[in-house]
C-alpha cells in the first residue's frame, strides 16, 4: 500500500470523476432538471428532489430550541473524544454520534485568556464511530482496523501554536491514548475553534461530532458585561456552531450525497438539505430585543454561504478569524466558508414579542455539485423576540487603535517575496481514485513550500477549478489583498498541468482578465481562512514570525505517529495507519507514546520499542474537509 491512494482498488467512479467532465452528466440527461429539498416545498419539501441524490426526511422546521453549549475555563483542561448519542431533530430518533466531554455531539465552548496558556489533556475514549462504513482504506495506507479502533488528531483552528501541539494530520492518537496540548494564546482575542484532523479520516470524524467553539479573551475584549468596547456579553453573546447535513430516517446522518459513489469510497464533497446549528436542525433563538453578538463558525464540511437575514435589520461584522477589525463593517450580507468564523452584531431592538426573522443562505451550490441537482441550503435558524428588553449600548465606531482598544493593525507593507501556489482537481486519470491536489502534488511529496521566518510573502492563490476553495494556513494570520479572474485555458494551454506529482505553479500574472476586486468589508482584519475564488487568483499578505517573536521554535520537530500492531488498550486490533507500508519494524509495544509530549496510557511501553519518527512544520489545506483528506493538503516549514 501506498500514501498516494493507489492500491487495493481500480479506478473508483466518485462523483469528483464524474463530474469532471461536463459530458459524463449531460450525457444522462439530468443537467437543471432536478432539485433537492433544500429548495422544494415551502423551502423544506421534497417536490423535485434529484434522483442522483440522496434527501433528509421532510422535517418541520423551528421546532426545537438552540442549544447552548456548556462553557470550560481555567488553565488545565480534560477533554476526551467519545462515542455519544444524539437527536437532531425533535421527529428523529436518537442516533450513534461523536462529542467531545459529556456532549454526545460536538464539544463545550472553552474561554481562555490572551497570554496566558491553556493546557489541555486530550484522550481518545471514541468506542464505535457512526461512520465507520463509509471510511476509504484506498487513502493513505488505511488499514480495515480503523474502522473500530479510529484515529484522531485534536487543532486548535487560527491558534498560534507551537508545532508539537497543534495537531498535526500525523500525530495522532488511538483509543486508550492521548496527548498534552500547550497553547500559548499569545494573540489578540478572537474566536477561534477546535476539530479533528486525523488524516485521511478529518471529514469522518468532524460530521461525526468531533467539534467545539474556543473564545479567546483579552483586556479591552473581556466577555464581561462591563467590557471596555461596550459589546454584548453573557446571554447577549451566542456561540453558533453551523452545519449542513443529509439525514437517514433512523436519525443518523448520512456521509453520503448520492448512489453514483458506492458506500466506503471517498466522494469529494456534498451540499447538505438540512442545516444544523449547535447540533439541531433548524433550531430556534429566542433574544431579547436588543443588541447580540453572534460568534459564527462555519463548521461545515462543504459549502460556503452568503448570510443574511429574512428581515432588514442593522447587522455588523466586527471581527474575523484574526480578532476585531479596525472598525465594524454594516452589511446586509456577509460571506462565510468552512472554517471562518464571523463575529457578528445584530440588532433585534425593533422586534415585536413573538416576531420571528430567520438566519438564510443566499450563495448557490458550487458548480459541480450542481450538475447532479445539488441546490444552496436556504435556511439555518430562526430567531424569535421575547418581551425583554436586552443589551442597549451604542455600535462602537471604532474596534482598534483608540482608548481602551487594541492595538491599530499595521499598514499593508511591500512583501520581500511573492509566491505562486495552485489548487486544483488532476485530470490524469490513472490516479484512482480521482483526487484534489496543491500545487499538482500528493500529501506525501517533498516539495513543500519553506518561507523565512521572518518574512513578508504575497501568496498568488491560482484556482483553475470550477469550485470555489476555503484556504486555510496553520500557525498564521494574513491581510486579504484582492482577487482577479483569470484565463485558466489560456494559462493551461501556455502552461500546461503535469502529471500529478511534479509541482506546477504558474504564474497568473499574464492570464488575469477584468479589475481587481477589493477585499469584502469583512475581510479588513486579520484572517487565517481565506476563498479562493473558482478561476481566480487570491492574493494575500502572509508574515512568517521568527522563534524570538513567537517564544517557540515554529521549524522544531517533533515525534511523529507510528504504526502500533497488536492489542492498542485493550482493543485488540492491528493498526497500519499511515504511509509507512506496513507493521512497524520496531514492534512498538501497546500504549505507546506516540508524540514525544507528555504520556497519557495506562501501559508505559519500554523504552526499546519506542519508534522515533519525526515530523517538522505545519500544513495549509483546503477546508473543505473531503478535499483535505485527499489530497489538497500539503506540509510547510518556516525556516531561518
Amino acid at each position: 500500500m501506498n500514501g498516494d491512494g493507489a492500491g487495493r482498488r481500480g479506478p473508483a467512479l466518485t462523483r469528483r470523476r464524474l463530474l469532471g467532465t461536463a459530458a459524463g452528466v449531460a450525457g444522462m440527461g439530468i443537467v437543471g432538471a432536478t432539485i433537492t429539498r433544500a429548495e422544494g416545498g415551502p423551502g423544506f419539501g421534497s417536490s423535485g428532489d434529484s434522483p442522483l441524490l440522496f434527501h433528509s426526511p421532510d422535517l418541520e422546521p423551528y421546532v426545537d430550541e438552540l442549544p447552548r453549549p456548556q462553557v470550560l475555563t481555567g488553565e488545565a483542561i480534560d477533554l476526551a473524544a467519545r462515542t455519544g448519542s444524539h437527536r437532531f431533530h425533535r421527529d428523529l430518533p436518537t442516533a450513534m454520534t461523536l462529542g467531545y466531554g459529556t456532549a454526545g455531539y460536538l464539544g463545550p465552548t472553552i474561554e481562555a485568556h490572551s497570554g496566558v496558556r491553556t493546557t489541555l489533556t486530550f484522550r481518545n475514549e471514541i468506542t464505535a464511530h457512526p461512520h465507520a462504513a463509509d471510511i476509504d482504506t484506498s487513502l493513505h495506507g488505511l488499514d480495515e482496523s480503523v474502522r473500530t479502533t479510529v484515529p484522531t488528531s485534536l487543532h486548535l483552528h487560527g491558534a498560534v501554536t507551537e508545532p508539537a501541539s497543534d495537531g498535526h494530520p500525523e500525530q495522532l492518537s488511538l483509543p486508550g491514548q492521548g496527548h498534552v496540548h500547550h497553547f500559548d494564546n499569545r494573540q489578540d482575542a478572537t474566536g477561534l475553534w477546535y476539530h479533528d484532523h486525523a488524516m485521511p479520516i478529518t471529514r469522518l470524524n468532524v460530521y461525526g461530532g468531533l467539534a467545539g467553539g474556543y473564545l479567546l479573551r483579552d483586556q479591552w475584549d473581556t466577555g464581561l458585561p462591563d467590557n471596555p468596547l461596550g459589546l454584548p456579553a453573557g446571554e447577549y453573546e451566542l456561540p453558533l456552531i453551523m452545519q449542513e447535513k443529509i439525514m437517514n430516517a433512523d436519525g443518523s446522518a448520512s456521509m453520503r450525497s448520492t448512489p453514483i459513489v458506492p458506500q466506503g469510497h471517498w466522494e469529494g464533497g456534498a451540499v447538505g438539505d438540512v442545516g444544523v446549528v449547535n447540533g439541531k436542525i433548524w433550531p430556534t433563538a429566542e433574544v431579547a430585543r436588543g443588541l447580540y453578538r453572534l460568534r459564527m463558525v462555519n463548521a461545515a464540511s462543504f459549502s460556503n454561504w452568503i448570510l443574511h437575514l429574512s428581515k432588514p435589520l442593522d447587522m455588523w461584522v466586527i471581527g474575523m478569524e484574526g480578532g476585531l477589525m479596525p472598525a465594524p463593517a454594516k452589511v446586509e450580507r456577509f460571506r462565510l466558508a468552512p472554517g471562518e468564523r464571523a463575529d457578528v452584531l445584530v440588532d433585534f431592538s425593533t422586534l415585536e414579542p413573538g416576531e420571528t426573522v430567520e438566519l438564510l443562505n443566499a450563495e448557490p451550490a458550487a458548480p459541480q455539485a450542481a450538475q447532479i441537482g445539488a441546490r444552496r441550503l436556504p435556511n439555518l435558524m430562526r430567531f424569535r423576540a421575547t418581551t425583554a428588553r436586552g443589551h442597549g449600548g451604542p455600535i462602537p465606531a471604532t474596534l482598534r487603535g483608540g482608548a481602551l482598544q487594541p492595538a491599530a493593525l499595521a499598514p499593508l507593507a511591500r512583501p520581500s517575496a511573492v509566491r505562486n501556489v495552485s489548487l486544483s482537481q488532476p485530470s490524469d486519470l490513472r490516479i484512482p481514485p480521482s483526487m484534489m491536489s496543491l500545487n499538482n502534488l500528493r500529501w506525501t511529496t517533498d516539495q513543500i513550500e519553506m518561507p523565512r521566518q521572518g518574512s513578508l510573502e504575497m501568496w498568488n492563490i491560482v484556482n483553475a477549478t470550477p469550485d470555489p476553495h476555503p484556504i486555510h494556513i496553520h500557525l498564521v494570520h494574513f491581510r486579504v489583498l484582492g482577487r482577479q479572474a483569470i484565463n485558466t485555458l489560456a494559462m493551461a494551454a501556455h502552461h500546461p498541468q503535469p502529471p500529478t506529482g511534479i509541482k506546477w505553479t504558474p504564474d497568473p500574472d499574464p492570464y488575469v482578465v477584468g479589475p481587481v476586486r477589493q477585499p469584502e468589508p469583512w475581510e479588513a482584519g486579520m484572517k487565517d481562512t481565506v476563498i479562493a475564488d473558482p478561476n481566480s487568483v487570491t492574493r494575500i499578505l502572509i508574515y512568517f514570525p521568527t522563534a524570538d517573536e513567537l517564544g517557540f521554535d515554529p521549524d522544531a520537530t517533533f515525534p511523529a505517529a507510528v504504526t502500533l500492531p497488536g492489542d492498542v488498550a485493550g482493543h485488540g486490533a492491528d493498526v497500519a495507519y499511515g504511509d509507512h507500508g506496513g507493521p512497524d519494524p520496531h514492534g512498538a509495544a501497546p500504549g505507546i507514546d506516540r508524540f514525544g509530549g507528555d504520556y497519557i496510557g495506562s501501559i508505559a511501553p519500554p523504552a526499546a520499542h519506542h519508534r522515533s519518527d519525526t515530523l517538522q512544520g505545519y500544513v495549509w489545506h483546503c477546508h473543505i474537509l473531503d478535499h483535505e483528506d485527499h489530497d489538497m493538503m500539503l506540509p510547510y516549514r518556516t525556516v531561518t
